[in-house]
């Protein structure tokens, strides 16, 4: 028996994500080099750092990460439900209507229409029509699941709905405002109140869109790469159970050292701590999935890819729950280190996920059995190495100069070191972080035009059967 898949919706988010990844980490590298050059703000409103960096983190996660996930989402409950899609046209209207929410934040956002809160920068109507669009993502995904052909949910698609769940509901109890105009509102929360529900989003934000979505995403295609199963079906879903138990108690450790009440901020350092087990628990599940095929390991960067990304989610994990605890946290934050965490983790675990997913992924949707060039696959794994490695070094370093030198004192208990002591110290590094970025963004270039190439050759008319194969027409 043959499903007709619907595979083109799937191919749109894809390649929308692919376009995207590259726009917003190009504009990263831009506010690098701002931060070192700051003569590249051009002295200009609409260019300065304020102004881009938003646009930053708008692009990458929500451009690059949502595309990406709603495609293998949608394709993968369809193949694990053996079902096509609940609705074929809703499909194309989230997938529009995403697409609208990303162009109205490339507007706004360097025009300084914002909220003023990390990642929920976005004005009042853009929030209106995320929150809409993402319910009808929700629909179209359970609705999915509700007439699927198995018994069996893959857990995958455990992953998948509870970060849909999660983020529809953080984000729009973050996003309760009152509209003043058009363009602008305000928190309906004052304060000390704020700041606890925009952590309680930030921190969910990437606990669930750019850990537990990818998750679900790798524990598809991880499998499919390495040709074997889930090393521990029953331990996926315990690390499932454990990020949804504890991640969304974490966010406080935001706010250490503040007017939060104290026992809220030893909640999120306990839950951080506790965070360890379900990640190392999950990172040690998809390592021993990877390792159960080492003689295809040893030569496909696909599953290297994998394999890297693995690794920087364990490390990523690990260096977390510790920048959480007081006295490791009273030296590191509001200095570069905690940027060096997040971008290990964004550039390690996310992006190297997306690259895998992207190599493995799109010749085979677009019915090629490899890519155009293996050798450039390679280029791009070691400039993708050499880039983070830069970068998220250089960055470790500079934060733990500017943590220290805030805090050393001469005897009198005056500080010993000026603010602009601490700038010079760090600027080099800033220099090391735009040329890790540069590595790194050179590395996505490489991937788009050997991907490219690959979508260029002679395409072999395929359909998907029932059985997951394809076959020649």
């Amino acid at each position: 028996m043959e499903i007709n898949y619907d595979m083109k919706v799937v191919k749109y988010f894809i390649i929308t994500s692919l376009i995207w990844a590259l726009l917003g980490m190009t504009v990263g590298l831009i506010l690098a080099a701002q931060l070192y050059w700051p003569i590249l703000n051009f002295d200009s409103e609409y260019f300065q750092f304020g102004r881009l960096r938003p646009l930053h983190t708008s692009g990458v996660i929500f451009g690059f990460v949502v595309n990406i996930l709603m495609g293998t989402s949608l394709y993968i409950v369809q193949r694990t439900s053996r079902t096509a899609l609940f609705n074929k046209s809703l499909a194309w209207i989230v997938y529009w209507g995403w697409q609208l929410v990303l162009l109205l934040a490339l507007i706004t956002l360097p025009l300084g229409f914002t909220s003023s809160k990390e990642y929920a920068e976005l004005e009042w109507p853009i929030d209106i029509l995320i929150a809409v669009v993402w319910v009808m993502y929700a629909v179209l995904f359970f609705g999915t699941i509700a007439i699927r052909k198995v018994k069996h949910i893959f857990v995958a698609n455990w992953f998948f709905g509870g970060f849909i769940i999660v983020i529809a509901m953080i984000f729009i109890v973050n996003n309760l405002e009152l509209p003043v105009s058009a363009t602008k509102s305000y928190s309906v929360y004052a304060g000390t109140q704020d700041a606890i529900v925009q952590w309680w989003w930030g921190h969910n934000a990437v606990g669930f869109l750019l850990t537990a979505g990818i998750i679900g995403m790798n524990y598809y295609f991880i499998p499919k790469a390495a040709e074997r199963p889930i090393y521990s079906y029953r331990l996926s879903i315990v690390h499932f159970w454990g990020l949804v138990g504890f991640y969304t108690w974490a966010g406080t450790h935001h706010l250490i050292y503040s007017s939060v009440p104290d026992w809220l901020q030893n909640l999120g350092i306990v839950m951080s701590l506790l965070l360890w087990l379900p990640s190392w628990g999950g990172a040690y599940n998809s390592l021993m999935t990877l390792l159960s095929n080492k003689e295809k390991l040893k030569n496909d960067y696909v599953m290297l890819f994998f394999l890297s990304a693995v690794i920087y989610y364990a490390l990523a994990t690990f260096e977390g729950p510790l920048l959480a605890i007081r006295w490791f946290n009273m030296i590191a934050h509001n200095t570069q280190w905690i940027i060096g965490h997040v971008h290990s983790a964004a550039l390690g675990w996310v992006a190297m996920s997306g690259f895998a997913v992207f190599y493995y992924f799109i010749p085979r949707l677009w019915g090629h059995e490899e890519m155009w060039s293996r050798r450039l696959v390679k280029w791009h794994f070691w400039f993708a190495h050499i880039g983070i490695a830069i970068y998220a070094v250089s960055l470790w370093i500079a934060g733990i100069g500017q943590g220290y030198m805030w805090l050393k004192q001469n005897d009198d208990g005056s500080l010993m070191y000026s603010f602009v002591d601490s700038m010079n110290f760090v600027a080099p590094w800033m220099l090391a972080r735009f040329i890790g970025g540069a590595f790194f963004v050179i590395g996505v270039i490489l991937m788009i035009y050997n991907l490219y190439r690959t979508l260029s050759l002679p395409e072999k008319n395929t359909v998907i059967t029932e059985e997951g194969k394809a076959y020649a027409k």
